[in-house]
């Protein structure tokens, strides 16, 4: 470089240049001269290196190269090249002008870390992308510790560059940074409270993505649409979207109905209150009537022939009905009630299938209803579930029972009317 340095200042003064103006024609070409190269290094990078990673991408039969490609790995990659060409250029172009080389050289190397800061976070974010393509990532989501990672690459890289800045050691300034340990804790604390609790949800598989999940706390009922580091998003079934702290999923209690829709059925569970002053043995006229139904034909005939057996064997007095075994209709309803939802082509029988009768209460005697539907979807469930107490309110008037409910003004009404007749 000396040589072609004093070969072109010769060259200038014969031409009768003087020598102040041959060294700034000096300084100019060689500024012209890096920025040439560094085109040239930038052109070779994006036009013949990058398109011809680009063919090779296209051309293979595995899906990973595209993403890491499509993510602009590569591309950011290749800003690295005319940084390279001034990073090292400038101190041979200028030997003498030790403070302006050690400036440039100095935001050079900057720039190139900010570039690899961001080249490690596009590839990071494209194994992600990998990740998600395989059959485990439906069940465990890495997505918050993607985020941890992120978080330290970008804080090596922000450690650099002060390092640079500073004319320090990377390690003495991390070493420094020991005594703000207390700060940094307080700092990123729900991060830190995010990365535990994350890990802790995934290793106890406590939600992924997807789950139907609900939290009362936090007005949350509907699916995982994300879990990050410090969220978990839940799209409500209204379509709001609610925000919950992956932490506050470990210290809190919630709902997961992930294993409910793995089942096969999804519970029905609701109670029929029957008026007590309706409850009554039956009648011969009433089980007469009652034997035409036809899921409690064979029923009520095996019952009444038992019951008349019993009583004949015991010499009971037929002219009290507490005396002996008798029907009653809520009986032959509750036994109404199973035969209708055995034969309920929606119903899982499989599952658990109880029908019974509650403790009474000043609302009348509940009678249960807990049995599991084919059906898991939302909508059609609950097209079932109605379909079947529609049917079951309507008939217990054949059975003489009568719904409990609190009286209207309508029954204040007719209670006057009658009272003035």
């Amino acid at each position: 470089m000396e040589k072609f340095e004093i070969i072109f200042k010769t060259w200038l003064e014969e031409i009768g240049i003087n020598a102040e103006m041959v060294n700034i024609l000096y300084i100019a070409t060689n500024i012209i001269a890096i920025i040439i190269l560094s085109i040239l290094a930038n052109w070779i990078a994006k036009r013949i290196i990058l398109q011809t990673i680009k063919h090779i991408v296209r051309r293979s039969k595995v899906t990973w190269d595209d993403i890491i490609y499509e993510r602009k790995v590569f591309n950011r990659l290749s800003h690295m090249a005319p940084a390279i060409v001034i990073y090292y250029l400038i101190a041979i172009a200028f030997p003498d002008a030790v403070g302006w080389v050690a400036f440039i050289q100095k935001m050079t190397y900057i720039y190139m870390v900010l570039v690899g800061i961001l080249v490690l976070d596009s590839f990071i974010n494209a194994l992600h992308e990998i990740y998600k393509q395989t059959p485990i990532s439906k069940d465990r989501s890495i997505k918050g510790y993607v985020q941890v990672v992120q978080i330290v690459v970008y804080f090596f890289g922000v450690i650099i560059i002060l390092a640079v800045l500073l004319g320090k050691s990377p390690g003495t300034l991390l070493a420094g940074l020991g005594a703000l340990a207390a700060v940094l804790m307080l700092v990123f604390k729900d991060s830190i409270l995010g990365l535990v609790a994350g890990i802790q949800l995934s290793l106890n598989k406590m939600v992924k993505i997807g789950d139907w999940i609900t939290m009362p706390s936090h007005n949350a009922d509907g699916n995982v649409i994300e879990i990050t580091l410090n969220t978990v998003k839940v799209r409500n079934f209204d379509m709001t979207i609610t925000t919950i702290t992956t932490y506050a999923l470990v210290s809190q209690s919630f709902s997961n109905w992930s294993g409910m829709m793995e089942s096969g059925g999804r519970r029905i569970k609701r109670s029929i209150n029957i008026d007590l002053r309706t409850v009554q043995f039956c009648s011969e006229e009433l089980l007469d009537k009652l034997e035409k139904v036809h899921y409690l034909t064979d029923y009520i005939k095996n019952r009444r022939k038992e019951v008349a057996e019993f009583n004949e064997s015991k010499g009971v007095d037929q002219s009290i009905m507490a005396n002996g075994r008798r029907l009653t209709n809520i009986g032959v309803f509750r036994k109404y009630i199973e035969e209708y939802l055995k034969n309920h082509p929606e119903i899982n029988m499989d599952m658990t299938f109880l029908i019974r009768q509650l403790k009474p209460t000043e609302t009348g005697v509940p009678i249960e209803i807990y049995v599991f539907s084919k059906e898991q979807r939302w909508v059609q469930y609950e097209g079932i579930q109605g379909d079947i107490f529609d049917h079951l309110l309507a008939a217990v008037k054949e059975f003489d029972l009568r719904l409990y409910q609190n009286p209207s003004g309508s029954d204040f009404s007719e209670f006057l009317l009658r009272n003035n007749e």
